[in-house]
């Protein structure tokens, strides 16, 4: 970060503090409504910077202020994939199709809730599928919204090429993404934006599939990780373990509440995110199939990843 940019956050975290020391509150002791009033305060104000919060956000997962840090995640996190959608529909369909769908969308406030979401999702979703065949809804939505840089990959691209066969190299990696996952829980940190406890680990250690995949035939299949997951584990209400399951801030909070209805086309979306580690591995993209998802109304978040046939082994 520049000298100019690590000032900027600095003071931004100073006039957090202090507006914790007028509440009477410390960091450690402040509740999630203290936060929520703060960034309504900073919306108010017009100081509600994508930098400001960030800054904030990154000392609060520095300082294990971990529903805090959760919290952060939950209003920055997909902040830009409406928009994206948007710009990725007009390169695929064309500017007309983007302009019909898009007409009148307008985004919150930085730093609403998530809640403030599901309604723009709906009508973007509603008004594609209008205007699109759903394979070409399917081609716009399938797509690395989140950026995650291909260079991410790249120990992972090379012990693939290593393994003796993709089994192997899925069996290595779920080992390997559970001694990462105990060492969250160790030092009481945030997974992304899971918080991580030896019961979770066991979940996730008995299903190859969570976050790792396990190959029938000629697929891959994968299940998300659930994005509250002690709460899922324990939770017994349909309606709210399939809210506990779901990672997406544009959407999720529709599951709570019962609407709006939204279109679970949409969560190609997730299945993009899901099959990026694949399309690098095997050095093409590969094909993703929606088999399961919280906002169709199952438990869990599913996918299929096509492995290209020169690529078996």
């Amino acid at each position: 970060m520049s000298t100019k940019d690590i000032d900027f956050a600095v003071g931004a975290i100073g006039e957090f503090e202090g507006y914790l020391a007028n509440k009477s509150v410390s960091l450690e002791s402040a509740d999630l409504e203290t936060l929520k009033d703060y960034v309504s305060l900073l919306i108010q104000q017009g100081k509600n910077s994508w930098e400001r919060l960030v800054a904030i956000a990154r000392y609060c997962n520095l300082a294990k202020k971990n529903d805090y840090y959760v919290y952060f995640t939950s209003i920055l996190g997909a902040r830009n994939v409406l928009p994206d959608i948007g710009e990725r529909l007009a390169a695929i369909a064309g500017e007309e199709i983007r302009c019909r769908v898009y007409q009148g969308f307008k985004l919150p406030p930085l730093g609403l809730p998530q809640e403030n979401y599901p309604r723009l999702t709906q009508g973007v979703m509603d008004r594609m599928e209008t205007e699109l065949p759903s394979e070409t809804v399917k081609k716009v939505l399938t797509w690395n919204y989140h950026k995650v840089p291909v260079e991410a990959f790249k120990e992972r691209k090379e012990r693939f090429e290593k393994a003796a066969s993709i089994d192997e190299y899925l069996k290595d990696e779920h080992k390997r993404f559970i001694e990462e996952l105990e060492k969250f829980v160790k030092n009481g940190e945030i997974w992304y934006e899971q918080e991580i406890t030896p019961e979770v680990v066991e979940f996730v250690r008995d299903n190859q599939e969570i976050c790792t995949g396990v190959r029938y035939d000629d697929r891959i299949y994968v299940t998300k990780i659930p994005y509250v997951p002690m709460q899922y584990l324990n939770e017994k209400d349909p309606t709210m373990k399939r809210y506990y399951a779901c990672h997406c801030p544009l959407a999720r909070s529709a599951i709570r509440e019962g609407k709006p209805k939204i279109s679970s086309m949409f969560c190609y979306c997730s299945g993009g995110f899901e099959k990026v580690h694949f399309d690098v591995i095997f050095g093409e993209p590969v094909e993703a199939e929606l088999l399961e998802s919280a906002l169709q109304g199952n438990m869990r978040c599913r996918f299929a990843n096509k492995i290209p046939r020169d690529k078996m082994k």
